[in-house]
């Protein structure tokens, strides 16, 4: 590719119409959109992508019905269990972004295990917003800096962006929403400063590895000028 996409964020959105649609329980759209994932992520292998970062879970979502609730946290950790070798064998690091202090004890020990199992895996690092609220993760990040009592005056960017969740990262090229949506909703909202953004009116789980690659060519046309002016423009 002419100019390298290191990161692409993505807010996997409609899962539950998408069941709706079909007269299905919701928690069948959640299960198709787990497929779903594992599609996407073979496709950012294919495309040398260096991070996918996809929103899984927010903060928010925490005050849905218990019995969703359940219903997703459970197939999160059956996933993992079965995932982690396939991780290993393809390279892909697996990460959680998120506030831990809120997971259930069980779920969150089957992502801790995963995290290490996959630690050296080089090829993907593939991140999963679980718990996640892209303002909890900053004022996480503020109380952190008090506890390391970093002085005003030493306090910039680089010191933001290593306190977040995502420090080991780049920040995100690209910033993809299924469902027709056109918002953030809290995710990644210091780090997508300069993203770019694709809306699809596709539903999660009918999100193809075609409209993936769709996303990053068309990333590929835009000019990313980071409050600069265009090196095409004539003085």
């Amino acid at each position: 590719m002419s100019r390298i996409i290191k990161h692409v964020g993505i807010i996997m959105d409609g899962n539950g119409r998408w069941a709706q649609l079909r007269g299905l329980p919701r928690y069948e759209g959640h299960k198709r959109g787990v497929e779903k994932v594992k599609e996407i992520i073979r496709a950012a292998l294919r495309l040398k992508i260096n991070v996918i970062t996809f929103y899984a879970f927010s903060i928010e979502n925490w005050q849905r019905p218990k019995k969703e609730v359940d219903i997703i946290m459970e197939l999160l950790q059956n996933h993992l269990k079965k995932e982690i070798n396939n991780f290993i064998s393809q390279g892909i690091k697996f990460k959680m972004i998120g506030n831990r202090s809120l997971m259930p004890a069980d779920v969150l020990y089957i992502i801790e295990e995963a995290e290490k199992a996959t630690a050296n895996c080089k090829e993907l690092i593939a991140q999963f917003a679980i718990s996640y609220s892209g303002r909890d993760e900053i004022i996480r990040a503020v109380k952190k800096a008090i506890q390391k009592n970093i002085k005003p005056d030493n306090f910039d960017e680089n010191t933001m962006n290593s306190l977040l969740d995502t420090s080991e990262v780049p920040e995100p090229d690209l910033i993809i929403r299924t469902s027709g949506e056109q918002r953030l909703s809290n995710f990644l909202i210091w780090q997508s400063a300069y993203s770019e953004f694709y809306f699809t009116q596709a539903l999660w789980p009918d999100f193809t590895d075609d409209e993936f690659t769709e996303a990053i060519l068309d990333f590929q046309k835009r000019q990313r000028r980071f409050g600069k002016v265009s090196e095409f423009t004539r003085t």
